[in-house]
């Protein structure tokens, strides 16, 4: 995994977001980052789809907490609408917050899943950010 990109990179640059991309969001609720979502948003310059559209993505935000269910299942399920080459952003609530998800346990739900962590992005101070991809099979 590469080491996290500097924090005063943009939310943009670092989660490699542009004008124009389309991104799904799963497992809202009312403790995410909402300043993240909105730069996000600004990013792309549009809103987040919902977790019940339809639309080829270019990228998945997935919002996760320790209880939430069965992590390597909803990896599953949000590569669905997930264009070739897409990624998905997973945030989980850092180490020493309540419903942490130890970065172990994304990583082997994520192999498990089809994907591998790529990278982490320092966009959050209460969330802690990985890019997971799918694998490539050459």
């Amino acid at each position: 995994m590469s080491e996290a990109k500097a924090p005063e990179d943009s939310i943009a640059e670092q989660l490699d977001l542009k004008d124009g991309d389309y991104v799904q969001e799963f497992g809202y609720d009312e403790d995410v980052d909402a300043q993240l979502r909105e730069q996000i948003e600004e990013a792309i310059g549009s809103e987040l789809f919902d977790e019940d559209a339809q639309e080829v993505v270019d990228a998945v935000v997935l919002w996760w907490r320790d209880g939430d269910g069965d992590l390597v299942d909803e990896l599953v399920d949000v590569q669905t609408t997930l264009d070739d080459g897409g990624v998905v952003w997973l945030l989980t609530p850092k180490a020493g917050r309540e419903d942490h998800v130890s970065p172990a346990d994304v990583q082997e739900a994520a192999s498990t899943a089809g994907l591998h962590v790529t990278s982490a992005a320092r966009v959050s101070s209460d969330w802690s950010v990985s890019r997971l991809s799918p694998k490539r099979n050459f």
